[in-house]
């Protein structure tokens, strides 16, 4: 009988052999895109404006200072970016290894880890282990998430926190099944004795009370708490994490059968989340006075940025560049794809969930598919909000959409594995296609990956004589540029920013720009400042006018490969 009593608490931990040449399978498939990415890289990640301030801000923690703007001279305390790349980068940093450097070790071992993750989740969504390896390989050779995985960016640590949530999250709602299940069987099994010792009893009861510890710190609910906590460290990695707050939590509201369960688990839901936000937003606020460098003003978004992202998505699903031309010739092709790809998913998700949430003792859909599903348009919603209320910079850009993509793959291949049930010849065709126009895709973006450095990792800045130019300057001048983080980069000193006639975030004119234009002109004729504008020629005319508005009255000291430096006038010789 005792043992009878034991069997619920040993069947919650869900004692299955392990598929040890599975997860070999998916290990040595990680460990390939790990080395992929490192072949792809010879010259290091590809660096951008928003690269230079994760890796400033990683020295900035590792000198001591705390997360600050060290690529500036203001050397203000970081609140436009979370600190979870950073962070990351700073605790690889005390090794040693510089997080210019660093930065590719974590992104090379991220791309790995996704593709591991990705893999379980392809698994567990059609408990096929073909599928996770299939889904395994689209991601291994699609060549804009590789892409992004190669340039030093936030975006690969915000995709592994998404899945691991992911797949955290579908364990929480395994474990609730099974332990219905266990449950249910043990009550019939109670129920069919005809007598019970004191004893057993109490020893009854205290399997209960076991049983109950056990699903409070590692069952369902530790389930549910360490998917808000991996929720908030996404959210700590980009502020997009708020979307996969609100996918968690309306689909705690739709899975759930009462109000009861609801309401407490997107309390345990919250418990494990807003710590971490809450900290956040305290700590900008007392060194800041702002939350996330944010302010509320519209401004709609452009009719260039959407056709970017248009341009992105068919880069995405038609991957080889010569088809691709032909086929934009069509007006409005891919926009029309987009379009009915977005509703197609719009539908299938909102029918599965109202299902479920109007009919409570219906089945539960499966949970990774609605999960991917219903974050595609978190995410997008939340992009949306962004660039229309918040930040009018954020435009709809490869690294940008990249957490969309992942979900995508994880719907095609739910999508081919019900097609396979339905129709196998066909299945088998429609992948054989995918799988080649990746592939070809892939090897160019390989080819083209290791010809050079990407962004401010290419010969174009790595052999700029403006930068030795600049870097032979007395120690104590002042640098304003319009690319601070390259001459943070290769200078190593912090720079200044440009006036501009509109505010990059709020979109609006800054009203003030005669006064800066004066400003710098004046402290570059002290002496004690240059003007570094780089790639003049190729900036748009009204960023010309600014720029020879800036340089006016000031000595052109350099001007070579379309870079020009001002100084001040040269003093007269006695």
């Amino acid at each position: 009988m005792i043992a009878t009593l034991r069997k619920p608490v040993r069947s919650f931990y869900c004692m299955t052999k392990p598929p040890y040449a599975s997860f070999l399978i998916l290990s040595l498939l990680a460990l390939s895109g790990t080395f992929l990415v490192l072949y792809a890289t010879p010259q290091g990640m590809g660096l951008s404006d928003d690269s230079i301030a994760y890796i400033a801000g990683a020295r900035s923690i590792l000198s001591g200072q705390g997360y600050r703007e060290a690529w500036l001279a203001s050397n203000q305390p970081v609140t436009h970016f979370p600190p979870g790349f950073s962070s990351v980068l700073a605790l690889v940093g005390i090794s040693g290894l510089d997080p210019l450097r660093g930065a590719r070790f974590v992104n090379s071992i991220l791309f790995g880890a996704n593709i591991f993750l990705l893999g379980l989740i392809g698994w567990r969504m059609t408990k096929s282990k073909v599928a996770g390896i299939a889904l395994v390989f689209l991601f291994l050779i699609n060549g804009p998430l590789f892409r992004v995985h190669t340039a030093a960016m936030s975006e690969p640590l915000y995709i592994f926190f998404a899945l691991a949530a992911f797949l955290s999250f579908w364990k929480y709602f395994s474990h609730l099944t099974q332990c219905h299940a266990e449950r249910s069987e043990t009550s019939l099994r109670v129920s069919e004795r005809p007598f019970v010792a004191k004893s057993a009893t109490q020893g009854d009861t205290t399997n209960r009370l076991v049983h109950g510890a056990l699903g409070v710190l590692g069952g369902s609910n530790g389930f549910l708490v360490l998917s808000s906590i991996l929720t908030a460290f996404a959210y700590l990695t980009r502020y997009a994490g708020l979307a996969l707050l609100a996918t968690f939590l309306v689909s705690l509201f739709i899975l759930h059968d009462t109000w009861r369960k609801r309401l407490a688990s997107a309390g345990f839901f919250l418990a494990g989340f807003v710590p971490f936000a809450l900290a956040w937003s305290i700590r900008n606020s007392l060194l800041a006075d702002n939350a996330t460098n944010r302010t509320l003003v519209f401004h709609p978004i452009t009719a260039e940025n959407i056709q970017l992202g248009i341009s992105n998505f068919a880069a995405f699903i038609l991957p080889i560049e010569e088809w691709r031309r032909t086929l934009v010739k069509i007006p409005n092709l891919f926009a029309i794809i987009l379009f009915v790809l977005a509703l197609v998913l719009l539908v299938w998700v909102v029918f599965k969930g109202l299902k479920k949430f109007f009919q409570p003792t219906t089945e539960i859909p499966e949970v990774l598919s609605f999960i991917a599903t219903l974050y595609i348009f978190g995410y997008l919603s939340s992009i949306l909000s962004s660039m229309t209320l918040f930040d009018a910079s954020t435009k709809f850009q490869l690294r940008i959409l990249a957490p969309v993509y992942a979900s995508l793959l994880i719907m095609l291949v739910y999508l081919g594995y019900w097609l396979w049930q339905k129709q196998k010849a066909v299945a088998i065709l429609l992948s054989l296609v995918i799988f080649s126009l990746s592939l070809s895709g892939f090897t160019d973006t390989l080819i083209q990956l290791r010809k050079g450095g990407q962004g401010y990792a290419s010969f174009q800045w790595f052999d700029s004589e403006a930068m030795k130019f600049l870097s032979q300057l007395p120690e104590n001048t002042r640098i304003y540029s319009n690319e601070v983080g390259a001459v943070y980069l290769y200078t190593g000193r912090p720079g200044y920013v440009l006036p501009d006639l509109v505010d990059p975030v709020t979109g609006l004119p800054r009203g003030n720009t005669d006064e800066g234009i004066a400003a710098l002109q004046s402290d570059v004729l002290s002496g004690e400042a240059a003007l570094a504008l780089f790639d003049f020629g190729s900036k748009s005319d009204d960023v010309q006018l600014i720029y020879r508005a800036l340089a006016d009255g000031l000595h052109p000291a350099f001007d070579a490969q379309g870079d020009k430096i001002y100084t001040a006038l040269p003093v007269p010789q006695p």
